[in-house]
C-alpha cells in the first residue's frame, strides 16, 4: 500500500497543536506537551515580535526654523533660529508617527521644517554641508503635502541615496512655505558630483505619480556653494 502523501509545510501551525494534543491523552508527563497558557505566550511573543519596529538604515532628526527678526543674520543668529522637534527618528514607525502628527498646512509663511541625517544642521555652514548642494522644487500648495511625503521617503528609504555617486551621501530634506507654494528641497553632501547632481533629479521626476509631473512642480532651483556665504543657483521652469 503506498504511503500517505506528507502534510503541506503551510500546515505546520495546525498540525503542531494535533499534535500536542495527541501526546496529552497517551503521556501527560511528556516534557514536549504545551499547556494552553504556554501556547498563548508563544503566540503572544510571535505577536510582539512581529510588531517590532522597522529600523531606518539612519537615524534622522526633525529640525523647524522661523525667519529671522532681521535682514541678515549671521551664522550664529541663525541657527538660534532653528530648533530640534521631538526625538530622534529610529524607525519606518517613528517616522510616520512624526508625519501623521506634522500638518504641514499649519505651518506659517517663511517658516521651514527639515528632516535631517543625525549628525547635520540644516545650514549650509554646517562643516559637513560646507562643499554640498541642493536641489529646490516649488510645488503648488495643493501638492506640496503629498509631494513632501513622497521626497521623505526617499530619503529614510535611501532611495536617493542610492542613485548618487560614489563617495557622496544624502545630508537630508526641507519644506519651506511660501505665499501660494511649497519648497521642497533636497541636500547632498558633495557638489562637485555631476552625476549625483543628475540622479536626483530624475529619481524625483520618476518617483511622482505618473499623472503629470509638471502639475506637481512649477519650477525646480539648483544651489551650490562657490564661496563662503555666498550661493550659485541655477532655475529652471516648466
Amino acid at each position: 500500500m503506498s504511503q500517505p502523501p506528507n502534510p503541506r509545510p503551510g500546515l505546520g501551525l495546525f498540525t503542531r497543536g494535533l499534535s500536542s494534543l495527541s501526546q496529552s491523552t497517551t503521556d501527560p508527563n511528556s516534557p514536549s506537551v504545551t499547556t494552553p497558557a504556554e501556547q498563548r505566550d508563544d503566540a503572544k511573543r510571535n505577536f510582539l515580535k512581529a510588531m517590532r519596529p522597522l529600523p531606518t538604515q539612519h537615524y534622522w532628526n526633525v529640525w523647524f526654523d522661523r525667519p529671522a527678526q532681521q535682514t541678515s543674520a549671521s551664522s550664529g543668529e541663525y541657527q538660534s533660529q532653528l530648533e530640534q522637534l521631538g526625538t530622534t527618528i529610529e524607525s519606518v514607525q517613528d517616522f510616520w508617527r512624526y508625519n501623521n502628527n506634522t500638518p504641514v498646512d499649519q505651518i506659517k509663511m517663511r517658516e521651514s521644517i527639515y528632516l535631517f541625517k543625525v549628525g547635520f544642521k540644516p545650514i549650509w555652514e554646517d562643516r559637513r554641508n560646507i562643499l554640498g548642494g541642493s536641489w529646490t522644487f516649488r510645488v503648488p500648495k495643493g501638492n506640496g503635502p503629498d509631494v513632501w511625503t513622497r521626497v521623505q521617503l526617499l530619503a529614510i528609504g535611501e532611495k536617493l541615496q542610492s542613485v548618487l555617486e560614489d563617495g557622496d551621501q544624502i545630508c537630508g530634506v526641507g519644506l519651506s512655505v511660501r505665499f501660494n507654494s511649497h519648497l521642497i528641497s533636497i541636500w547632498h553632501r558633495d557638489s562637485s558630483k555631476k552625476k549625483s547632481i543628475d540622479a536626483i533629479l530624475e529619481c524625483v521626476l520618476e518617483e511622482l505619480p505618473p499623472s503629470s509631473p509638471r502639475s506637481r512642480i512649477t519650477t525646480f532651483t539648483r544651489s551650490t556653494r562657490i564661496t563662503p556665504g555666498s550661493r550659485c543657483r541655477l532655475s529652471c521652469r516648466w
